[in-house]
């Protein structure tokens, strides 16, 4: 996987020179689907649980709570990360528009993901749904890491992105298991 081209001068001193280009992503992996198999042997068009969705919605009430604001979810076409965004934006107060982007489609590298997205939208705070490894992988990227992180269906974590001269630079600010996200509305 390709590093990142981190630049040699600091986030804060970028900011400061208006050199820089700031985003905020909310990488989500979708929620609990139904198993691909004799009732789903086509992988793309797999839904979301009954379960999923139930558990997902209360993940989504917790991640409100933060009252973090999103301009746009983009997601995978696939069927079962479609819904998963659709009830992200649903459950947000601002309620965000939901867009589809090929890239976040399972298999496509990280830099693709990111080159994909700086050229689709201006928008600064975004949530991005999609699937895994790609997700884990695409993270690692921004954050300049090797290992790619681990997301359980539902997970949703931040990671603060600065761009100046080419690059990317990410800090991941915050990662949520869905566990913990149904449990903030308690």
């Amino acid at each position: 996987m390709p590093k990142p081209r981190i630049g040699s001068t600091n986030a804060s001193a970028r900011r400061r020179s208006g050199s820089s280009d700031t985003r905020v992503l909310y990488l989500v992996r979708h929620a609990i689907a139904a198993e691909q198999g004799p009732e789903w042997p086509d992988d793309d068009l797999r839904p979301l649980t009954e379960r999923g969705i139930a558990r997902f919605r209360k993940a989504v009430d917790g991640f409100a709570t933060l009252g973090l604001k999103v301009d746009e979810v983009w997601t995978s076409p696939l069927v079962r990360a479609r819904q998963t965004a659709e009830l992200l934006a649903a459950g947000l107060s601002d309620r965000p528009p939901v867009k589809q982007l090929t890239v976040l489609a399972p298999g496509h590298p990280p830099v693709r993901i990111v080159d994909e997205l700086a050229r689709a939208t201006p928008r600064r705070r975004l949530a991005v749904v999609g699937h895994e490894p790609d997700l884990g992988e695409l993270a690692a990227f921004l954050m300049g890491t090797r290992r790619a992180i681990p997301f359980k269906k539902g997970s949703i974590c931040r990671i603060d992105v600065e761009s100046s001269g080419g690059g990317w630079s990410g800090t991941l600010s915050w990662f949520a298991s869905p566990r913990l996200l149904r449990h903030l509305t308690e």
